[in-house]
């Protein structure tokens, strides 16, 4: 977004990125200590198992003499984007309200070189007085980190300017998702398609379709976020930035025969 453009208004700059004006000028409410410090236990806790919904997650904040409902943890898990992993009942029945729906077309599927698929997701970053967005784009093949960006709340935007990027290391054949609104938006499935690229959406309640994101998350948190507890927005960015700089080009993974994604994703031949 450019506020100050001379030619192109807010209110057009909004529709060109599918987005409304009143999440543009939207300024999140700063959240009490108290519940910053609830936040932080629940993405430990969730970090460990993603399994856990509102009642075990209000359940394992009480055994910690924390004396919360449900109803508070509910409201917090929604701010954070966090979701139990599980199957939902009725997951077959197509939805009213959604106009197009992709199928997930990873099942069975062979990946067999890099940019053959790519994968994005969202997760919740905190900080000492506050939390953040994270977003990522990785490719399937190599594991590696072809973007990410960081953002206040959970927009259209930030998403779409971090595929952008992704778009200078290549094109996938295919890109995968959950079923997020950010990624499921107008603006995002017309960027995927004018660039000619088959769209996959995780089914609902299944992170395991996206499963090298989430243990990408898992990593980030436990060898960057808990470690280093970030004060501010912009040495979030700073440490996440050195850490995916080490994740692609010295961090070896087992699974590509202790080679980094970096190697994988531009010495495949």
């Amino acid at each position: 977004m450019e506020p100050e453009h001379l030619q192109i208004p807010i209110y057009r700059q909004c529709e060109l990125l599918g987005l409304s004006r009143s999440s543009f000028y939207y300024k999140p409410a700063i959240a009490s200590d108290y519940n910053l410090l609830l936040m932080r236990l629940i993405d430990e806790q969730y970090t460990q198992t993603p399994f856990y919904g509102i009642r075990r997650m209000t359940a394992c904040l009480r055994t910690q003499g924390h004396e919360v409902n449900r109803k508070r943890i509910r409201r917090l898990m929604r701010l954070m984007g966090l979701e139990a992993i599980y199957p939902k009942p009725n997951l077959s029945r197509k939805e009213d309200t959604a106009s197009v729906k992709y199928p997930y077309l990873l099942r069975g599927l062979v990946v067999e070189k890099p940019n053959h698929v790519w994968s994005s997701d969202i997760t919740y970053i905190r900080l000492r007085q506050g939390f953040v967005y994270l977003v990522a784009v990785m490719d399937w093949f190599s594991r590696y980190v072809l973007s990410w960006e960081v953002s206040n709340s959970l927009d259209t935007f930030f998403c779409l300017y971090a595929l952008e990027k992704a778009f200078q290391r290549g094109v996938p054949e295919i890109f995968n998702s959950d079923q997020g609104s950010q990624f499921t938006s107008e603006a995002f499935t017309n960027c995927l398609k004018t660039a000619g690229i088959r769209i996959s959406w995780d089914s609902r309640g299944r992170a395991m379709d996206n499963i090298f994101v989430e243990r990408l998350w898992r990593s980030v948190k436990h060898e960057e976020v808990y470690l280093k507890d970030y004060a501010n927005v912009p040495e979030a960015i700073t440490g996440l930035g050195h850490y995916f700089k080490f994740y692609n080009t010295q961090r070896l993974h087992q699974s590509l025969s202790y080679r980094t994604p970096q190697q994988v994703f531009f010495g495949y031949s």
